[in-house]
């Protein structure tokens, strides 16, 4: 039995022994009677049974969201929610029978209007009240956004603090107790959702994982964007295969894969990366071009690792983090334009269906920069009010990200420690972050990744191993998170654990003393 399985069967093992109608589920049945919120309309009160698979057939289809397992007894609310006279969001609240006293908010990915019903899985498993919400929008695309302002300022903020004020109410009217601390959890877009509440409200949530959060967003669409220019179609010679691309990474790692003092194919610190790629450029006449790359390939792979430059010469996005080359290539480097860039460009900034993502320039981020609808940003650096409401924020970023540079990650941290004039022991108090080695974007890589933030990741819930749990622990008892403890899965998700790794806390890295293997996590040191 894997891991993953003994968690699901741990939480389903109350649901067993509870085959007849009892208290809980009656009160479930009788729940939508007692909703009577402004602005809410209830779709549906159902009660569904742990270690079950719960069909979803209004799920968008390009949600890819058909069923989810459900891991615990619970009672599902559906509702829609009006945020104006022309927009809504459709919203989910699972209430578990295992329930811990707890309320957490789930976030959504990309550009997209999914509801997350695997985090909604995860954590209501876990003995949380927890909600998720469409964005303000179904399907993948930005097509929504369209002429539709009141869609996007759901999409830049709305959605999950209108999920919250509605989930808090909702959960002091199911269970007589309340709540007692209220948590987010969220990757990606979902980071950005978590890191606008702690700028924007600050009293919404005690504690806030956000992970590879999609802050710096409209600068983060036109770095996106600016990739097709650099690579070209297939057809270019700027262009570089996903075989191509395995060769520069394969240089990448010769070059700094041992500055950590360990040769195991993961970069701790990108910092220290300055690959040169001039070394693997084919000789002229060079009858094997396998292991080599052009002149125009490798003055490619430099442009991608570079930090992206506005029309003044700012700032506006860092550089890709070397390392993520391979999971990278098929998604940004693909010789097409990157859609979520795309649709924002098209749907948004110009409000132009046809618009050419081919012809993207610095003077298109200088638009769309300058509108910045809703501060969507989320860049705001003065996070006080967070931090004297008594909140706790845990952010972490993998370092093999391949859509979202955790050196943004870092840029984002710096500007916090300048604008509240405070260094990293005093930021410790209430805001950590942890770089995951060999992470990808929100799971997976080559690395240590299972860090608990999802199911997925899972590898028990003792505070040291899980994200999630380590918040808790942090907020309830005063115990902070020295280290993120990541577990290497030796075939995939919910598989033996081939070996962990403590990740460190920023701004430390992780060097490799010895004496054992680089698989022995106390062979590493933070410095």
């Amino acid at each position: 039995m894997t891991r993953l399985q003994f968690f699901l069967s741990v939480l389903a093992m109350g649901s067993a022994a509870l085959a007849s109608q009892d208290s809980f589920q009656s009160k479930c049945a009788s729940f939508a009677d007692k909703i009577d919120l402004p602005n809410v309309k209830v779709n549906f009160v159902n009660y569904v049974p742990g270690n079950s698979n719960l069909s979803l057939p209004d799920a968008p289809a390009s949600c890819d969201s058909s069923s989810q397992e459900v891991y615990a007894d619970m009672c599902r609310v559906a509702m829609a929610v009006a945020t104006s006279n022309s927009s809504e969001i459709t919203l989910e609240a699972w209430f578990p029978r295992n329930y811990t006293g707890r309320f957490l908010s789930t976030g959504n990915g990309g550009v997209s209007g999914c509801i997350q019903y695997y985090d909604l899985a995860y954590t209501a498993g876990l003995g949380f009240a927890t909600v998720g919400a469409n964005n303000g929008h179904n399907g993948t695309t930005g097509k929504p956004f369209y002429r539709h302002p009141e869609v996007i300022e759901d999409f830049a903020w709305r959605s999950i603090h209108t999920g919250v004020v509605v989930g808090k109410k909702l959960t002091k009217l199911f269970y007589d107790e309340g709540y007692n601390k209220s948590y987010y959890l969220g990757c990606s877009t979902g980071g950005r959702q978590g890191f606008k509440s702690v700028q924007k409200f600050p009293n919404d949530f005690d504690g806030v994982v956000a992970g590879a959060p999609a802050m710096n967003f409209i600068n983060l669409l036109s770095w996106s964007a600016h990739f097709y220019p650099i690579t070209g179609p297939p057809s270019s010679e700027s262009y570089l295969s996903p075989a191509k691309w395995k060769v520069a990474h394969d240089e990448i790692l010769r070059q700094c894969d041992p500055i950590d003092g360990a040769k195991d194919g993961i970069i701790e610190d990108p910092d220290l990366c300055h690959p040169i790629m001039e070394r693997i450029i084919c000789k002229p006449g060079s009858s094997n071009s396998t292991n080599c790359l052009t002149a125009a390939q490798a003055h490619t792979v430099r442009e991608v690792l570079s930090p992206f430059y506005g029309v003044n010469g700012t700032l506006l996005y860092p550089r890709m983090q070397p390392g993520s080359e391979v999971l990278a290539a098929s998604i940004m480097y693909n010789g097409q334009p990157f859609p979520y860039s795309q649709d924002w460009y098209r749907y948004v900034v110009y409000n132009d269906t046809k618009w050419d993502a081919s012809k993207f320039s610095v003077k298109d981020a200088a638009v769309a920069l300058a509108q910045n609808p809703y501060n969507i940003q989320t860049w705001d650096a003065d996070i006080s009010p967070f931090q004297k409401a008594g909140g706790k924020v845990l952010t972490y970023h993998g370092l093999q990200d391949q859509l979202i540079s955790s050196e943004d990650s870092k840029l984002y941290y710096a500007r916090v420690a300048e604008t509240m004039q405070v260094p990293p022991e005093d930021l410790d108090d209430f805001y950590r972050f942890f770089q995951i080695s060999g992470m990808g974007h929100c799971r997976g890589g080559d690395g240590a990744s299972g860090i608990g933030n999802t199911a997925q990741s899972y590898n028990g819930d003792n505070p040291e191993n899980n994200v999630l749990m380590a918040m808790v622990q942090w907020v309830e008892k005063g115990i902070a998170p020295e280290f993120v403890r990541g577990a290497k899965f030796s075939n995939g998700v919910g598989s033996a654990v081939e070996y962990t790794r403590k990740h460190c806390r920023y701004p430390r890295r992780n060097v490799y003393k010895g004496p054992g293997n680089y698989t022995d996590e106390n062979a590493w040191q933070c410095v």
